[in-house]
Parts: structure tokens; C-alpha cells; sequence
């Protein structure tokens, strides 16, 4: 079979599935390049009934998350999307720590979701995802949030070649004429399902709703799927509280009625799905990454039995059912 058929059916799937089913998806992190940690949270994810994977648009990554999926032993409505973004999307920054300014008082260290950072202060970029909680509680101002925005004619050519199910695309800027022109670009280099990540940082709500219909006029109904990213990064409680942005975000996609799939994504958690329901606010299903990650947390750095672990990454995956 060839690879554009085998890419087309496979979308096909993604999809069906989409238009018949409430979806969880993980969040392993735009710009997580940890190899280790992303097999382990495919396959431990994957086993607890999730659908998606969000993983970096880095190529041995993705092989990672394939090998998780492949130890979970589970194929089945099981779909792998690539996150992509262009400069200025935080989820594509990395922290970076001027030692000759740092007063190791390790608040740092201690902060950090991802243990990226040392007791040496020396941050590990691959574990990194940028959420910037280390900067905000940094005494001496020593560290700096870099852009490292991904090449995507140079990159995305091979990893559509190994085979994902979905594209995502980062669209948090200001700059319109650079998501314009990226847009164009994932357009003409993938057939298949895309996503939109969105949130309201830098936009307002008439402006957001402007670039996403101006986005959507070039695709057809339904073959995208827009994620609906109330607070980035921001999921650390289990709470009504930290999820309210997500809902809120969804609920004004909803009001304009676009012929697309929507998920929460942004400070959700388990209270996510009943919030949205109680709030009327209509969804395809639930992206979680910084909650989900990190109540397995233990299990990741070997704490943690992969059953006692299964068993917590099943109570958040059946929330949103």
C-alpha cells in the first residue's frame, strides 16, 4: 500500500472516530523531546483508553511515542498528532539560566513540572516545555525564556513520511501575516486532518474569531479540529477553577458555529468534561497535558508501578466520558 493511501485511510479513521465519539487526548508536550518519558506516557495513556497523542514535531519523538504505542499492544482508534509552531509560541520556548546571575536559592528547581532543571541549576532542554513557572519565581532575574520556533519545510517532510494521523499548528501570536503564511505551508505539505491551537493571550475575541474563519475558508467542513487552549501549560490542580479559561474559550467558538471539531485544551483536568456539560458549552473531547503528566509524575522517574499508575491514568481518562 502506498504511503499517500495508507495516510488517507488512516485520516479517514481519525476522522469517523472524531464524529462519532468523545475523545481524550494527552498532551505529552509541543516542546517535550524527551524520548524516554514520551514512550512511557503513550503506552501507559494508551492502555488507560486515550485516543490521541500530541507529541513534538521532532522525528525520534515521534518514533518514541510509536514504540509506546506498540508496547501497549493497542492500535485501535489510537491517533498520533504533531504539534508544530512558529516564533513567539511559549509552548516552543526553552528556559535558560544565567549562572553568573543565579543566587542557587533553587525555587527553580523546586518549581519545574518536568524536573528539567538541576540542583545545578543547568536546565535540560529536551525535558523543558516552557511553561516559564521557574522564571516567575526566579529572586535574581537570571532566567531568560528563549524561542527555539521549528523549520517546518525542513522538518515536516520526513515526519509526514514516517505517518501521523493529524497536524497541529500553534497559532498564538499576534503577527498575522506569519500564521497566515505558515498555515499556508501546512496546507500544502499534508493532505489530512489539522488543528488550530488558539487562545486569547494576545488577541481579542472579534480578532480570534476573524483569523479563524479567514483559516478555516481553505479547508473543508469538518476535516479540522480546533483546540480551544484557555490558560497554556497551566493545568497543576484538580480544579473548577484552573479549567474555567478552556470552557470559557470553547464556549465562544461555539456561538459562531464552525464546521469544526473542538477540544479543551488549558488547564483541564478531571472537572474539565463536567464543567463544559454543566455549562452547555458543546465539545468533541478533552486535551490534557500538565495535569495528566504530572499525576503520574511518580511512575516517570520509577516511584511508581506501571499498574498503580494505570489505574490513576484511568480515573483521569474516564472523566471525560
Amino acid at each position: 500500500m502506498s504511503q499517500t493511501k495508507r495516510k488517507l485511510e488512516m485520516n479517514s479513521k481519525l476522522l469517523e472516530y472524531l464524529k462519532n465519539n468523545k475523545v481524550f487526548k494527552l498532551v505529552c508536550g509541543a516542546g517535550n523531546e524527551n524520548e524516554e518519558e514520551v514512550e512511557k506516557l503513550v503506552e501507559l495513556y494508551s492502555k488507560a483508553g486515550c485516543n490521541i497523542f500530541d507529541v513534538s514535531a521532532n522525528l525520534e519523538v515521534l518514533k518514541a511515542a510509536k514504540r509506546g504505542l506498540k508496547k501497549a499492544g493497542i492500535s485501535e482508534n489510537r491517533f498520533i498528532c504533531v504539534s508544530v509552531g512558529i516564533k513567539g509560541d511559549p509552548h516552543l520556548n526553552k528556559a535558560n539560566i544565567d549562572l553568573e546571575k543565579c543566587k542557587g536559592c533553587l525555587k527553580c528547581f523546586s518549581v519545574c513540572p518536568q524536573s528539567a532543571i538541576s540542583s545545578k541549576c543547568v536546565v535540560d532542554e529536551a525535558k523543558c516545555i516552557g511553561c516559564s513557572k521557574c522564571q516567575r519565581v526566579c529572586i535574581a532575574d537570571a532566567i531568560e525564556m528563549k524561542s527555539y520556533p521549528t523549520d517546518l519545510a525542513t522538518v515536516l517532510p520526513e515526519i509526514i513520511e514516517e505517518g501521523v494521523d493529524c497536524l497541529e499548528f500553534h497559532a498564538i501570536t499576534d503577527d498575522e501575516n506569519e500564521v497566515d503564511e505558515k498555515w499556508q505551508l501546512l496546507n500544502s505539505l499534508y493532505n489530512g486532518v489539522l488543528s488550530i491551537c488558539v487562545d486569547r493571550a494576545k488577541l481579542s475575541n472579534e480578532a480570534l474569531v476573524k483569523r479563524l474563519n479567514r483559516m478555516l475558508a481553505i479547508r473543508e467542513p469538518y476535516t479540522t479540529i480546533i483546540q480551544a487552549d484557555g490558560a497554556p501549560m497551566s493545568g497543576g490542580k484538580d480544579d473548577y477553577r484552573t479549567t474555567l479559561q478552556a470552557v470559557a474559550t470553547a464556549e465562544l467558538l461555539q456561538k459562531e458555529n464552525l464546521p469544526v471539531f473542538t477540544l479543551l485544551s488549558g488547564g483541564t483536568n478531571s472537572k474539565t468534561s463536567q464543567l463544559a456539560t454543566q455549562c452547555g458549552v458543546e465539545f468533541t473531547g478533552v486535551a490534557i497535558g500538565s495535569y495528566a503528566r504530572y499525576i503520574v509524575k511518580d511512575y516517570l522517574c520509577g516511584k511508581m508501578s506501571f499498574g498503580e499508575a494505570l489505574k490513576i491514568a484511568r480515573n483521569l481518562v474516564d472523566s471525560v466520558y
